[in-house]
């Protein structure tokens, strides 16, 4: 492809504004309150753009429309499913975390359960952070950038990580959240747009449905190896979506940085309602890559590049490459802050140094945001051995996220259940998916998250009957506050599941 000059001063512009708007935003940051939550000041609109802008990214421009060209439109149950997740998140998990006034996901299990809970699972995120989610989205970026404008791997990576550490190890969450905003619309446009190009050249929507029948079914068999219905609406997909949406760092933090809980409430509806149209501009166009450049594509990850490749004119290329650009960094900086959140306040003042002022907390979580970004470029490139960027993230997700699912869940609804019984769940957990993967690999893995997350149960559930925990937990309550609870987050959240049902009848 050549680029036109004005590509390339386009793309420029593009990181530029979004740099500057997001270093004035994170001016005069004083606490660790103000660096690692904003401050507890965002409003419900920045909250559902950045939480969009955080989870999409090239690992679904690349990854999941990858899937689509594979598979077709059952993989957007991976988006309609998580719509559906977000209500469930935000009328029942996000009131017992914001009245307890908590920095991070793993605090909670602290005052839920003890000291070793909430270490095991901050271990557990850091390893996943940098092995698993920061490593995807650095490779899937750079392999978007080498399949569109010819730019070496390993130079991208590095790229990628560079620029979006720069602005993180400054500006902390105020500085991803500002970031995420303005990468998050021209993610959406850019979307948009080359969903409609496709269109153009398919012959239009009628002729896209027609030629594309056997392949609209949000709805596989029971027995299909990867997307079985018993796993999307009863079984294992619940797990994953659970985790990441409700109990995930990466995703939580901009919630918990919420004003209020009326906020939080309405920012996670906002996102859920744009989940129900991601599908229509990551999988539509992979499954139209297929009836278009099938010649060209001899592995599903191609599809999304190479359908920008072909499609877009001259002029047109630098908007999408600084779509694609934000894509990566509005995940990449929210997973940095967030790791380096994790490290700062369950690692480093809980074990290290619990003395540690606000100025030195700061100081602490920008070293650990560089060391995790270098941390990720240097094992990006592994990433490359799997068969798909999308399913690595999903299978990998799976060592913990039954456990951590677990744990909660449980804990939530039971209020006897000991600390024995929820470091067991988060240590048994590995083990457990470990095994099933190596003995059962023709299952689909989201049966095996399923069956783990079972086992787990049953085990706490013994371990609690045997030795209940005889003191119930005291949550702390910050005395500035405001925990009242949204009014219309119960009709919003009646509205998007039933959309998200009228989708799935009419792509039956």
């Amino acid at each position: 492809m050549t680029l036109h000059w004005v590509d390339y001063l386009t793309f420029v512009a593009f990181i530029v504004f979004v740099i500057s708007v997001s270093m004035a935003a994170s001016r005069h940051q004083k606490t660790g309150r103000d660096y690692f939550l904003a401050g507890r000041s965002l409003p419900w609109w920045l909250i559902g753009f950045s939480l969009i802008a955080s989870n999409i990214s090239t690992e679904h421009f690349v990854g999941q429309a990858g899937r689509g060209y594979d598979l077709g439109l059952a993989i957007a149950s991976y988006e309609w499913m998580a719509a559906v997740t977000l209500v469930i998140v935000a009328l029942f998990f996000l009131p017992r975390f914001l009245r307890a006034g908590i920095y991070t996901i793993p605090e909670y299990l602290e005052y839920r359960y003890s000291t070793a809970a909430r270490t095991v699972m901050s271990v557990y995120m850091l390893l996943a952070y940098v092995f698993v989610a920061l490593a995807t989205v650095l490779y899937s970026g750079a392999l978007a950038l080498q399949a569109i404008f010819e730019l070496d791997t390993t130079l991208g990576i590095w790229l990628i990580g560079i620029l979006a550490g720069v602005y993180t190890i400054y500006g902390g969450l105020r500085a991803v959240v500002w970031s995420d905003l303005i990468q998050g619309i021209a993610l959406i446009l850019g979307g948009v747009l080359v969903t409609v190009l496709a269109l153009d050249r398919v012959g239009g929507i009628g002729a896209f449905l027609e030629n594309n029948a056997d392949r609209l079914h949000t709805v596989l068999p029971a027995d299909h190896p990867e997307m079985p219905w018993v796993a999307v609406f009863i079984g294992g997909l619940w797990i994953p979506n659970l985790f990441y949406w409700g109990l995930n760092q990466f995703i939580t933090q901009r919630t918990l940085a919420a004003r209020n809980l009326r906020d939080g409430q309405r920012g996670i509806m906002l996102a859920a309602a744009l989940k129900l149209f991601i599908p229509f501009i990551i999988v539509f166009p992979g499954i139209m890559a297929a009836d278009l450049f099938a010649d060209q594509i001899t592995h599903g990850d191609q599809a999304y590049p190479i359908l920008i490749r072909e499609l877009l004119p001259a002029g047109l290329s630098g908007i999408m490459f600084a779509a694609l650009f934000g894509a990566v960094m509005s995940s990449l900086d929210s997973l940095l802050n967030s790791a380096a959140t994790i490290f700062t306040m369950d690692v480093y003042t809980r074990h290290l140094r619990r003395d540690a002022s606000a100025e030195r907390q700061i100081v602490v979580g920008r070293w650990a945001t560089g060391i995790l970004a270098v941390g990720g470029c240097l094992w990006a490139p592994m990433v490359a051995s799997a068969d798909s960027v999308y399913e690595y993230i999903q299978k990998f997700w799976g060592f913990i996220s039954p456990g951590i699912v677990a744990v909660f869940v449980i804990g939530f609804l039971w209020r006897k259940v000991p600390s024995f019984a929820a470091v067991g769940a988060l240590i048994l957990g590995v083990p457990v998916y470990g095994l099933l993967l190596w003995q059962l690999p023709e299952v689909a893995f989201l049966h095996h998250m399923a069956i783990t997350f079972v086992v787990l149960v049953i085990w706490m559930a013994a371990v609690t009957l045997v030795r209940p925990q005889q003191e119930p937990p005291a949550m702390p309550e910050p005395e500035d506050f405001d925990a009242t609870p949204s009014r219309g987050a119960w009709v919003a959240g009646a509205v998007i599941i039933a959309v998200t049902a009228g989708l799935y009848l009419m792509f039956w």
